[in-house]
């Protein structure tokens, strides 16, 4: 196996062994499909809040705050959700006296003191700062939403859950986790190099010198495709037929 040995190239470090491939492939080329809003039929209308990332990944090559920010920043894609920035969860956390999110109590706490319907929480697991890229996340969205037919779920109740038997239609598990998702985005596969040739397509990059590649090669627009993704799972957005990079099911083809 030749030595991963890197040169800074941006702000991903770069194999010496694979710089001439990639250097060969920056080519423009492919055609906007449209925006890449998300659909959002299952959360409905609703105010979310964005916690601060937690860093399990044992990595210090990224910025916790600015990737949470960048999750915010892709939630606001999402057909009607307003977005509770990652400065005012910090500001209301501090009021507490806390400066992590260590329970699904303190997750609808935060939601019942910021007036939001739900709280996205999320922790970066992995991250290789190596291209081709690779990055872990686990998220889950807490809360009182509102749901079809213009009730709401309660948040108090929601914090006293057990069980699944115990939650409301539309959640998906206990203690008011509304939705979560767990997954590595590991660009050396082929079904996330779809989802990100689709994004990318959605967001112009034939503009960009390296086309695509964009969202490999720059740091910052990898994590943003990382967390558009994660929107998408939390908010039932169906991968597989949608293009965006869902991980082939045992048995199934890879695309």
């Amino acid at each position: 196996m030749a030595e991963r040995r890197a040169v800074a190239y941006g702000t991903w470090m770069v194999p010496a062994t694979g710089f001439a491939l990639l250097a060969l492939g920056g080519c423009r080329g492919g055609q906007r499909v449209g925006p890449a809003v998300v659909a959002n039929e299952w959360l409905g209308t609703a105010t979310v809040a964005v916690a601060p990332a937690l860093n399990l990944s044992g990595s210090s090559d990224f910025d916790p705050a600015r990737f949470a920010d960048l999750m915010a920043s892709e939630l606001s894609y999402a057909d009607g959700i307003s977005v509770i920035p990652v400065s005012r969860v910090l500001a209301a956390m501090a009021i507490n006296g806390s400066d992590r999110i260590a329970s699904a109590e303190a997750a609808l706490e935060l939601v019942a003191l910021l007036g939001a319907d739900a709280i996205l929480v999320f922790a970066v697991t992995e991250y290789d700062p190596y291209l081709p890229p690779s990055i872990g996340i686990s998220a889950q969205l807490y809360g009182a939403t509102p749901r079809a037919g213009g009730g709401s779920l309660d948040a108090v109740a929601l914090s006293r859950q057990t069980g699944l038997a115990d939650a409301p239609q539309g959640s998906v598990g206990s203690r008011g986790i509304l939705a979560r998702t767990q997954r590595v985005f590991d660009a050396s596969h082929e079904y996330v190099v779809a989802g990100i040739r689709q994004f990318a397509a959605e967001r112009n990059a034939d503009e960009s010198p390296y086309g695509w590649r964009r969202y490999v090669v720059s740091q910052q627009e990898f994590v943003r495709y990382c967390c558009h993704a994660t929107i998408r799972e939390l908010l039932g957005v169906e991968q597989s037929t949608a293009g965006f990079g869902a991980e082939p099911r045992p048995g199934s083809a890879s695309p």
